[in-house]
């Protein structure tokens, strides 16, 4: 998607060869239009595969997941990072280390927001190792669930996120796949 590589390139940075800072357009300011785009472009290319519901990690994926929900005309799923107090009752958990903060987290949804037999489509922003990806796919086996793609908005195509995914059996679409990144150089997949 030429308007997503524009804006990564215009500004976006790279901090080095593993970290691409996009907080101007994506997850800490949010440019409303290209997430427009960017949702309309996951719809198109998911579109008639029954998916019932879209799934999203917070919090950088819920622009892109609301837009592409929006064009679907389906209900946003949001999987928490951590839990609340409020968090409770019938809960799906699972362990997810993240590659940029170097931690991990209790990745967490109601059971009540994944019914058995439905189909789902994830959005999230990026996609490096397919850590965040896997635990998703973990919890929506877990509540019996079909995950019927997934929309990443910038893959790191350099990592092994995608191949394990597609190895997994798993339809990856990606609008804008980096080949390589350095400080203030950044590459895209032809």
């Amino acid at each position: 998607m030429q308007m997503l590589k524009n804006a990564i390139l215009s500004k976006g940075k790279a901090i080095n060869r593993d970290v691409l800072l996009v907080d101007s357009f994506l997850n800490h300011q949010v440019d409303v239009e290209l997430m427009r785009h960017v949702g309309d472009a996951f719809a198109a290319y998911f579109a008639g595969r029954g998916i019932t519901r879209v799934i999203t990690i917070e919090s950088s994926g819920i622009a892109p997941a609301t837009f592409t929900a929006l064009a679907l005309g389906l209900p946003l799923v949001i999987m928490k990072k951590q839990t609340s107090r409020i968090m409770t009752g019938d809960l799906l958990q699972t362990t997810v280390r993240s590659f940029t903060k170097g931690t991990s987290y209790e990745l967490t949804v109601k059971r009540q927001f994944l019914n058995p037999g439905e189909k789902v489509l994830l959005i999230d922003d990026f996609l490096a190792s397919g850590e965040a990806a896997f635990g998703v796919l973990h919890l929506a086996r877990e509540a019996g669930v079909q995950v019927a793609g997934v929309g990443i908005v910038i893959e790191k195509a350099f990592q092994a996120g995608h191949q394990r995914l597609v190895d997994a059996g798993i339809d990856v679409y990606s609008l804008a796949r980096v080949k390589s990144m350095s400080e203030n150089c950044i590459e895209f997949v032809d």
